[in-house]
């Protein structure tokens, strides 16, 4: 099986409480378990991980070097200023597909710009927690 990471930046612990007008109101458990299905439909071996913190979000990708063949993540709000998790992004040398839950060109003016988009393979945005599952199923794809 090949081996996916599926990473949840700052706040993610939150689906379901915070902002549910745009969020929605399924939590992170119940997201990781859709994904977990969907990794299972198409054989691949997740490992999940959610930190409302940059450095721990950048030491999981590097503990992954060589481990994982690709990587998707919603780096939340580090999508639109973490230099460090972009670089983190290009050392592992993996595909990488970015998703956000909500449309973050139709909010706020400084949510429209990811220094993670260039790095990426490709970018899900708006399209809820489906995002991730389309994520995986164009990255079983990919690798």
């Amino acid at each position: 099986m090949k081996e996916v990471a599926v990473i949840h930046g700052p706040n993610l612990n939150m689906l379901g409480r915070r902002e549910p007008e745009i969020y929605g109101y399924l939590t992170l458990d119940d997201l990781n378990k859709k994904i977990q299905e969907q990794g299972e439909k198409l054989k691949l071996s997740l490992t999940i991980f959610q930190s409302n913190h940059e450095g721990e979000i950048v030491d999981f990708i590097q503990e992954g070097y060589n481990k994982y063949k690709g990587i998707v993540i919603n780096p939340g709000g580090l999508t639109h200023y973490s230099i460090v998790l972009r670089d983190a992004l290009v050392a592992v040398k993996v595909p990488v597909i970015e998703v956000h839950i909500s449309n973050i060109y139709q909010r706020e003016e400084f949510r429209h710009h990811s220094v993670i988009a260039p790095v990426a393979l490709g970018q899900i945005s708006g399209l809820g927690t489906d995002g991730y599952l389309y994520a995986l199923e164009a990255l079983s794809k990919i690798i």
